[in-house]
């Protein structure tokens, strides 16, 4: 249902723009989430967008520096991730809900790492 992309390897200070693409005709009625997970760790929450993409919000260890943005014509959200710290090195894990249903997926996961 959900396909995550755009993770790799960069250095201290880098963007990555990851994505967040879906199959499903419904997508604008999804709220998507962003989650990641760092090894030994348990998967925290990272960003949020809407679904009529009205509000967003972010954890506050990557606020100032992370945006997300969504494009219901293509089915996809985007995390423009800027100024990356090795502590953000983690899989990063899209998820959405559908606002009306419950209904709820969780995308594959794409690794970034961040070198220092």
């Amino acid at each position: 249902q959900l396909e995550d992309s755009g993770g790799g390897l960069v250095q201290a200070g880098a963007s990555l723009r990851l994505s967040c693409a879906a199959s499903e005709r419904t997508f604008s009625s999804y709220s998507i989430g962003w989650f990641r997970q760092a090894p030994g760790k348990e998967r925290e929450f990272v960003g949020f967008i809407g679904w009529r993409a009205i509000n967003t919000n972010f954890a506050d260890s990557v606020k100032d520096r992370f945006t997300i943005s969504r494009d219901n014509a293509k089915h996809t959200v985007d995390l423009q991730m800027n100024s990356l710290k090795p502590e953000d090195t983690a899989a990063y894990f899209c998820y959405a809900e559908d606002a009306f249903t419950g209904s709820d997926y969780w995308g594959q996961g794409t690794q970034v790492t961040v070198s220092s």
